[in-house]
């Protein structure tokens, strides 16, 4: 018995691969044999590119689609990378010991530690970064520049930049944890997070000519007035402004840092002020949209998050595993380890993988033969990309299981059927129309996928000729909500209360509705 790998496409490029046994009518003709051993280490990400048909795909049966749309690299390259198998152990250990934080000076050395390690990767980034920025112009590497790890011929281009798109890849994991950190120092209070993330994402730290500053008043703050100040760079869901400071009194305090009085960035300061009175005072959120406001639900979160840690512990021991979820959702979950310990040929991994998908979509009440209808949101691929997520190191898993989501070397995925989610919000008393046209296209930022209807019949006017005149209330629901009400899994009712709680103010505008109790819910 032996295993080859396929690479599709033609080697590296838009990287994709399959791995067979020898024995498989699949197998390409003349591909070296690999060990068991070997065999396992490829899978890792081999199967990572079989199990997106279970997430970012056009086809939910087709199994040759790429993980990260690649030129320079392969999914398996870059999963198998030994810098990103190293991160896996540093994001357990930082993820546990941020849970264990519980005084102020717990939160300075454990900032401390993140910051370090952040640097330290974008220091390797900018370098390997400079590089390719020599190459492209004739010239050889600098003699600094830091070592690459992944065996490609080091005169070739694509080597370097390969590397740098490791540790791209690496800063976002790592500054995941540093949404986590935020998250929790504002007591995963949500309202704090929608205010101060409407902005551009942060830039590098590794270089940055306020990083002396901002350190030097982090550590001031916490030995002259024993207050935590939280460096917004080592995030991305806090963007606007450069520290918050608890200092235990007073509610958290948003700063500007500046390295020379004279030069004042009105534009940060009065987002700073625009994001403290949307959350304190019932303000506009940060932008141009005066309509855009918070929204206290004044209702309990509840969510369905034991499912999903259920799924993940099977996961982790079968490899592949999908379940419904209560109110009208399928979950699958695939687990590239235990898939390599399965020792699955490929045939047998697509066939479980369908079998388990279109069952728990069926025992969702999701039909076939309908999947233009059908809208699915992810874990791939998306660590650190969008500011709202609540951060994996938040969810109630253990360390290892949120660091394998944030390295992708675990992938949830969520499905839901348009029209089959606004009979649900129907049969609740709602006036649903599910409004997105069908097709397999990603939700766009802001699209509005849903409309619900509310009208005041006690306040019908009769018209001249026959005609009643009745007023109401549209909602529009776009992508943040459904993205939320699927990745959160939210139950059903606790996200149905919601809606009709912000219907029943017959508020004009663009609400962010926000649930009371989430530091129950957030670890």
């Amino acid at each position: 018995m032996g295993w080859v790998l396929q690479k599709l496409d033609g080697g590296r490029g838009t990287g994709r691969g399959v791995i067979h046994a020898v024995d498989c009518e699949e197998a390409p003709a003349g591909a070296p044999k690999l060990t068991l051993d070997q065999a396992l280490d490829a899978s890792n990400m081999a199967s990572a590119v079989r199990k997106t048909t279970a997430a970012e795909r056009s086809d939910r049966h087709t199994c040759t689609m790429s993980l990260f749309h690649a030129d320079s690299y392969s999914p398996d390259d870059m999963v198998m990378h030994p810098r990103h198998q190293a991160m896996q152990p540093v994001l357990v250990q930082l993820i546990q010991q941020l849970r264990e934080c519980e005084t102020m000076e717990d939160g300075v050395v454990f900032q401390r530690d993140l910051l370090d390690r952040l640097l330290d990767v974008e220091k390797d980034r900018a370098g390997f970064k400079r590089v390719v920025k020599r190459m492209g112009g004739g010239k050889g590497p600098h003699p600094e520049a830091p070592e690459p790890q992944s065996g490609r011929d080091l005169a070739a281009v694509t080597t370097w930049r390969f590397e740098l798109e490791v540790c791209d890849r690496l800063a976002r994991q790592l500054r995941s944890v540093g949404d986590a950190l935020a998250w929790r120092a504002f007591n995963f209070h949500r309202p704090f997070i929608l205010a101060l993330c409407r902005n551009q994402s942060p830039g590098l730290m590794y270089g940055k000519t306020g990083l002396k500053a901002e350190r030097e008043r982090i550590e001031r703050a916490f030995k002259e007035d024993g207050a935590f100040a939280l460096m917004h760079d080592l995030t991305n869901c806090l963007r606007i402004g450069d520290i918050t400071v608890w200092d235990g009194v007073h509610s958290p305090r948003t700063e500007e840092i500046k390295t020379n009085e004279k030069n004042s960035r009105s534009a940060q300061l009065r987002r700073i002020n625009q994001a403290r009175a949307a959350v304190l005072d019932g303000g506009p959120l940060p932008g141009n949209n005066a309509s855009e406001l918070l929204y206290d639900l004044d209702l309990p979160l509840r969510t369905h998050l034991d499912v999903l840690r259920d799924a993940l512990e099977r996961a982790a021991t079968d490899g592949i595993y999908a379940t419904p979820v209560p109110g009208s959702r399928a979950l699958f979950v695939v687990d590239q380890y235990a898939c390599a310990q399965q020792g699955m040929s490929s045939e047998q991994f697509n066939e479980r993988h369908q079998h388990a998908v279109d069952g728990a979509l069926q025992r969702a009440g999701i039909p076939a033969g309908r999947e233009d209808y059908n809208i699915h949101v992810t874990s791939l691929d998306s660590t650190a990309r969008d500011p709202l997520r609540v951060p994996w190191a938040n969810y109630p898993l253990h360390p290892v299981t949120c660091a394998r989501l944030i390295g992708d070397y675990a992938v949830a995925t969520v499905e839901t059927s348009g029209p089959v989610l606004t009979r649900l919000l129907q049969a609740t008393g709602l006036d649903a129309r599910w409004v997105r046209p069908p097709g397999k296209a990603n939700l766009q930022q802001g699209e509005v996928i849903m409309e619900i209807h509310q009208q005041e019949r006690l306040r019908s006017v009769t018209l001249p000729g026959g005609l009643t005149m009745t007023p109401g209330w549209t909602l529009q629901m776009r992508r943040s909500e459904l993205d939320r009400y699927l990745m959160e899994l939210l139950q059903p009712g606790s996200w149905a209360a919601g809606i009709k709680h912000v219907l029943a103010a017959r508020q004009a505008g663009q609400p962010w509705p926000h649930y009371r109790n989430e530091h129950e819910i957030w670890v």
